[in-house]
């Protein structure tokens, strides 16, 4: 794991947060693995005990617990979910054996045929390697299962299990195919994580996003409009803009050139860049003209991308190796159709914004222009005051025939994000299958306050479309030659980033940041007069502040700011009318006494441009 150049703890405004333990995950710990393995048979048993019509189909262990799914006639309620969990109870206490059984295929599909579980027909049908595995618990039960799992149901602590939700989950993940009801659990190695992992859970739902956003008034959504579409407040759509032009700003620091590219595009562009062959289950149905237009495939898509629209600007006339690197930057918004579970707030929309560039240039430029990338990337971490990070070297897997273009050309992109990273000495790891369809990435996966991981920042290198779009640029001694890309986004969206900041921040944002970064509280009409010049003033540099004219009391127009999580609250009095004050309280610092106008809005633009507190 990468830590930022500063310590968590010492960045300005960083939110509080309470001593926390780790807690590993399962793709970290084969110990857990086994547990929540072990654990979800002992809960499949017990429904099936409970509920005799109960069809079993898949339960594998997720990083924080577990799931089955079941075909049953009746839905669980919360009352069955109790009484699941004491049958699981009674099951661990009798010590069964776990036990593992290889069997021939035919032996399998037999045993199956007995008990009358057509699910794990198809279970089996899905396993190619021989023999097949089963694990019993006792003589009472099995099931298909790969394992790993602990030797003895004794071996569970049932006071860190607990049973957590039901859901519903269509079979294979197709909504055509059975609805299911699946069982969420968790189970941990003592009690104290279970009750850590619950702490966490219900902070978690203090930082939703998603209440936070509706409470802060910065976006919502509308059933009218469509799911995963969100739609932004006056707050919201100015808390986007200031992420916009910070990023800009540093762009253009470092020769970026700002685009703007349309949100349509002809079906024929995405063939040439393979996404309408690789991506084309994610992209919006094409619109065509007629139905002959349909059949040929002769239509608009809503771009799903920005690289195809950014490739036309370079190609659009013949480029000397003098004007490279050229780098094309776009706020676009782009649109996939993901499937409707699969949404969640703002962290997973069909409608998002991505910070895109598109960077072009000379194979002899790309490790020094990538190490540049990375940079302005470091600099958005930190700028962000986001924690720790690792960084995934995402590669293709061989095996797969998900990717375009020549092994010449990955082993040339992926040797380059190797050499960066050893150039920065910066720890990582490999994920294999990870890579883009056109190339390999470096991914920066961030971890919140909850040491939730996220995805962030990107960059990827690309030798396939330029050759797929048969991009050129004249050499030095006037050959034409072929450019290298570099794709890359900082935010990755302005969407999922809003949406973590929110919840890392616990939507108490960082001075800077804030939608409204002061409020002014006169204690009564006879000092509005002063405290709208006071605000005049503060507007006149920048300051975004609010004045409450409400007329309530003192204590509620207090209040009412610290609900709203304003950072800076001014109380205007009588006495501050007269000796040109204002009555400061910070959320980061408390009460600061009276401070002189002026110095008050020194002290503002101080703190606001060097992402600081006031």
């Amino acid at each position: 794991m990468v830590q930022q150049p500063m310590s968590p703890n010492q960045v300005p405004n960083q939110p509080e947060q309470s001593a926390k333990m780790y807690l590993p995950r399962s793709s970290e710990s084969e110990n857990l693995k086994k547990i929540r393995h072990t654990a979800s048979h002992v809960m499949a048993m017990a429904v099936q005990k409970l509920f005799p019509k109960a069809q079993v189909t898949i339960g594998p262990w997720i990083d924080n617990g577990f799931y089955y799914d079941f075909d049953n006639p009746e839905p669980f309620s919360d009352k069955d979910l109790k009484a699941i969990q004491k049958e699981m109870v009674k099951i661990i206490n009798r010590k069964l054996p776990v036990i593992r059984e290889e069997v021939s295929r035919e032996e399998a599909q037999g045993r199956i045929q007995k008990i009358h579980e057509p699910y794990k027909l198809e279970i089996l049908a899905d396993i190619k390697k021989e023999p097949i595995t089963i694990y019993h618990l006792g003589n009472e039960w099995w099931d298909l299962c790969a394992g790993p799992h602990l030797e003895n149901t004794s071996e569970l602590n049932p006071k860190a299990i607990e049973l957590e939700s039901v859901a519903g989950a269509y079979w294979r993940g197709d909504e055509t195919k059975a609805q299911l009801q699946r069982i969420y659990a968790t189970a941990w190695e003592t009690p104290e994580q279970l009750a850590e992992y619950k702490r966490r859970k219900e902070e978690a739902l203090r930082r939703d996003h998603r209440k936070l956003g509706k409470e802060l008034g910065l976006f919502i959504f509308s059933d009218q409009v469509g799911p995963g579409l969100p739609l932004w407040t006056p707050k919201g759509t100015l808390l986007r803009s200031i992420l916009e032009d910070f990023l800009k700003q540093e762009q253009l620091k470092r020769g970026y050139q700002q685009v703007v590219t349309p949100h349509i595009g002809r079906v024929d562009l995405f063939k040439t860049s393979g996404h309408w062959q690789k991506y084309k289950e994610d992209l919006f149905p094409m619109m065509a003209e007629d139905e002959e237009a349909a059949a040929k495939e002769q239509g608009f898509v809503l771009k799903a991308m920005n690289c195809p629209f950014h490739i036309q600007i370079y190609k659009s006339e013949l480029r000397s190796y003098r004007e490279l690197p050229i780098r094309l930057a776009e706020f676009g918004t782009v649109y996939r159709y993901e499937q409707s579970g699969e949404l969640g707030g703002l962290t997973r929309v069909r409608g998002f914004t991505q910070d895109d560039a598109h960077i072009f240039v000379t194979p002899e430029q790309l490790d020094n222009e990538f190490l540049n990338v990375v940079d302005l990337i470091l600099s958005v971490i930190k700028t962000l005051q986001l924690g720790n990070f690792k960084a995934r070297l995402s590669f293709r897997d061989p095996a797969s025939d998900k990717y375009i273009g020549s092994d010449e050309a990955w082993n040339q992109a992926e040797n380059a994000i190797r050499r960066a990273v050893e150039t920065l000495g910066m720890d990582h790891f490999e994920g294999i299958g990870e890579a883009a369809f056109y190339g390999p990435k470096l991914d920066f996966i961030v971890s919140d306050a909850l040491e939730r991981e996220w995805q962030l920042g990107t960059v990827q290198v690309d030798y396939n479309l330029p050759e797929r779009f048969d991009l050129e640029y004249v050499a030095e001694d006037g050959s034409r030659k072929r450019p290298v890309m570099i794709h890359r986004a900082p935010f990755g969206s302005l969407e999922r980033l809003i949406g973590i900041l929110i919840e890392e921040y616990a939507g108490d944002f960082p001075l800077w940041l804030a939608p409204v970064q002061a409020r002014l509280l006169p204690v009564g009409e006879a000092q509005l007069d002063f405290t709208q010049n006071v605000a005049a003033k503060m507007r006149a540099f920048g300051i975004r502040v609010e004045v409450d004219n409400s007329g309530d009391r003192l204590g509620k127009l207090i209040r009412n700011a610290e609900k709203d999580k304003i950072p800076v609250m001014a109380v205007v009095g009588a006495k501050e009318v007269e000796t040109n004050t204002l009555s400061i309280r910070t959320r980061a610092s408390g009460e600061l006494g009276a401070i002189s106008v002026d110095e008050v809005l020194d002290k503002l633009k101080t703190a606001i441009a060097n992402f600081d507190n006031f």
